[in-house]
């Protein structure tokens, strides 16, 4: 059967084999999940004998749908497939919870385990733009870019290096050391040769003049502390704005095909200290001469 593009889809997920049978839920219309009994039947039956018969409800209205939490004690989690670990949670008895997300996973939580469902919505509607020669001239009141990311730069390549591990994995909670970025991008025409001074420089430079994080470092134990926050800020700000998306882990093709090729003939040696126990250099070891 050939689903509509406008088609509010809903599937069980982690079923043996994935075979479980999608359901189309069209507009206005209301589809019942939950463990179901005989005389309490649902919509889509879920595999979760302590959770509630009925335990929730999904209502497609236009383009998007809305969610409703019929338990009395279980939260509900909603989370972004598409996106870098976003999630809406959904407290007992919530209604019409509207959902933001193209693709999403419900998440229910069991003695047994967790119990999912996925629910791909229409595609989002958007405004239509003009042609590029229909624009009129840019106009000095006109607004511009509240970041202005250049990503042909190096430190965009090291925004998406220190965003990697996210854009791969949302639920993944590491963020790269200055180490591995270099390891990461030393391969990359654009940075080939960068140092570890260089890495920090630009994190640095994020931070203060294109993202413009803020919060007290000063009150830090430490430099390393301070590092440490003002990495995971700058992940946090590019990954909530969507500066950095899942397409520009494109930018490390020609980097992961030189690696592999030339793997064998230009070992690791200088990192390898660092696995046998050895700390890398601290930030005070580091001469910002040496920046490139």
């Amino acid at each position: 059967m050939g689903w509509s593009a406008l088609a509010l889809r809903v599937v069980v997920a982690g079923t043996p084999g994935g075979s479980a049978p999608a359901v189309e839920v069209v507009c206005e219309e209301e589809m019942t999940f939950g463990a179901g009994l005989a005389n309490t039947p649902v919509d889509i039956p879920l595999d979760d004998e302590s959770g509630e018969p009925v335990a929730g409800r999904i209502r497609r209205v236009d383009r998007f749908w809305l969610i409703t939490n019929l338990s009395r004690s279980r939260t509900y989690v909603v989370e972004n497939e598409e996106g870098s670990g976003e999630y809406v949670c959904v407290p007992p008895g919530r209604a019409d919870m509207p959902v933001p997300f193209t693709r999403s996973r419900i998440t229910l939580p069991s003695p047994t385990g967790l119990v999912c469902l996925s629910v791909t919505a229409p595609d989002p509607a958007y405004l239509a733009s003009p042609e590029p020669s229909a624009r009129p001239a840019h106009r000095p009141d006109e607004p511009t870019s509240a970041f202005g990311l250049d990503e042909h730069a190096k430190y965009f390549m090291v925004l998406v290096a220190l965003c990697e591990p996210r854009l791969r994995d949302s639920s993944s909670p590491a963020i790269p050391s200055t180490p591995e970025i270099v390891r990461r991008l030393q391969h990359h025409g654009l940075c080939a040769g960068i140092t570890e001074a260089a890495v920090n420089y630009h994190i640095s430079y994020l931070a203060r003049r294109k993202l413009r994080v803020r919060g007290d470092t000063r009150s830090a134990r430490d430099a390393g502390a301070r590092i440490n926050w003002q990495r995971a800020a700058v992940v946090s700000t590019a990954l909530r704005f969507r500066l950095v998306r899942e397409e520009h882990l494109r930018l490390f093709a020609t980097a992961d095909a030189d690696d592999e090729t030339g793997a064998e003939r230009h070992p690791p040696r200088r990192h390898q200290a660092y696995a046998s126990g050895a700390a890398p250099p601290g930030p005070g070891n580091i001469s910002s001469k040496s920046a490139s």
